[in-house]
């Protein structure tokens, strides 16, 4: 089976997605980017709990890599257009996961990203995101519904960590785009240091 990097966050998605993927037999190794302080400890204690449950369900190991993102947000939101700051929020976070992977000896990535969910998981903005890196995206729930994912999540353990209090980012704009395309995002990512701002979020990435 092949290793792959998968973006973790707090929510319900990404655990379910990653329990398909151990099923299945592949080594994982986790990126959670850290989005404080636009949000709170709680993702990242969330993502610490699921990765605990599967690792002993399945006899992984699971690394983790925790990747400071604020820092990126921040930036996003000084420099460039608002309304398409989640898509290019994402080629970040994919540019730091491809990272990852390859230091870890990783052949794909991975999210939880269902077709249509939120704002960013629109067809058009799940292909101008992902054009920012070259290996191949797996995505095992991509025609599920939340009510499906809901499901497994509750059968499996996960529902209740992923369903904690928890601060939501406030990093998203009030009317993200629905729809964008690569012109526009290379425009807008003309404007910043692309390879710095990487450079410095894998620099002060930790492993847990």
């Amino acid at each position: 089976m092949a290793r792959g990097v998968m973006l973790m966050s707090g929510g319900i998605d990404s655990p379910v997605a990653l329990y398909y993927l151990l099923r299945q037999g592949h080594e994982i190794v986790g990126v959670h980017m850290d989005n404080r302080p636009f949000t709170d400890d709680s993702p990242l204690e969330k993502v610490v709990d699921h990765l605990a449950l599967l690792r002993a369900r399945y006899g992984q190991p699971i690394p983790l890599y925790v990747v400071p993102h604020g820092s990126t947000q921040v930036t996003l939101m000084r420099t460039t257009d608002r309304h398409v700051g989640c898509v290019l929020c994402r080629r970040f976070m994919w540019r730091s996961a491809e990272r990852v992977a390859e230091r870890e000896g990783g052949t794909f990535l991975a999210t939880g990203e269902a077709l249509g969910q939120v704002a960013s998981q629109t067809l058009s903005n799940m292909r101008s995101a992902t054009a920012a890196v070259h290996l191949p995206i797996v995505r095992p729930l991509i025609g599920f519904d939340k009510s499906e994912i809901e499901a497994v999540a509750k059968e499996i353990g996960t529902y209740g960590i992923s369903t904690r209090p928890g601060v939501c980012c406030q990093a998203v704009p009030s009317k993200p785009a629905t729809r964008s395309d690569l012109v526009q995002i290379g425009r807008e990512e003309d404007r910043l240091d692309v390879d710095a701002i990487v450079d410095d979020c894998l620099r002060h990435a930790q492993v847990l």
